[in-house]
């Protein structure tokens, strides 16, 4: 069976980055694949603790992160799948917390400190990333000009450079007249939740699709 690891780095279940997920994860199983969800905030793990196992020679966990808590389960999950799809908000200009430390855990230990840096990752998987946030594209371009580049630039070393499917200027609120908000629009932000989310949901079924149909197994 032709799996995919998603991996939802919102705090929000059943928000915008899930439902991104969602779909993404219907694409694939409409295109004959199979594919799991993984919440990380429901996850019990830090970042990288710079224990260097990974790296050590004859190391029996030399090529793979072995830390003992809730995340080496899921990077063995992800090693034997065929693709994998991150997806975050962005908060305060960058993805989450938890997504950024999940991008060290699953990177640091598939490349070697070798001219070059090579990839010593079980396969080359297909990957994705999911984007959501607050603002529009014209003001993400504006805000965010090297953020993807930057937060994909382990995963294209040691996997491969991944598809971006983004949704912009999400609803944030079930009920904006609850907070503070004076810099959007509440009218403006139901329109658009109404209108372009459901075709970013598309994007990402689409994408879902796209990947297992790529995959020659």
């Amino acid at each position: 069976m032709k799996k995919v690891i998603i991996v939802n780095g919102s705090p929000r279940k059943n928000w915008n980055t899930y439902k991104m997920c969602e779909s993404f994860a219907n694409g694939v199983k409409t295109a004959g694949g199979e594919a799991e969800i993984i919440n990380l905030y429901d996850v019990d793990f830090k970042g990288c603790r710079s224990c260097f196992a990974c790296k050590l020679k004859g190391g029996k966990s030399f090529g793979r992160c072995a830390y003992p808590d809730g995340l080496p389960a899921i990077l063995d999950k992800i090693s034997a799948a065929v693709g994998l799809v991150v997806a975050s908000p962005i908060y305060c200009s960058d993805v989450t917390g938890v997504t950024r430390c999940f991008i060290e855990r699953l990177t640091f230990p598939f490349f070697e400190y070798k001219e070059g840096y090579p990839s010593i990752a079980p396969k080359k998987l297909k990957t994705a990333m999911i984007y959501t946030m607050n603002v529009s594209e014209t003001l993400s371009n504006q805000m965010y000009p090297d953020l993807f580049d930057k937060t994909e630039f382990m995963i294209a070393t040691v996997f491969e450079k991944p598809v971006r499917i983004f949704a912009y200027d999400t609803y944030q609120f079930s009920d904006y007249d609850k907070y503070v908000v004076e810099t959007f629009d509440k009218n403006e932000k139901l329109k658009h939740k109404e209108e372009q989310f459901p075709k970013d949901l598309q994007k990402a079924f689409e994408a879902g699709k796209n990947m297992i149909q790529s995959i020659n197994i």
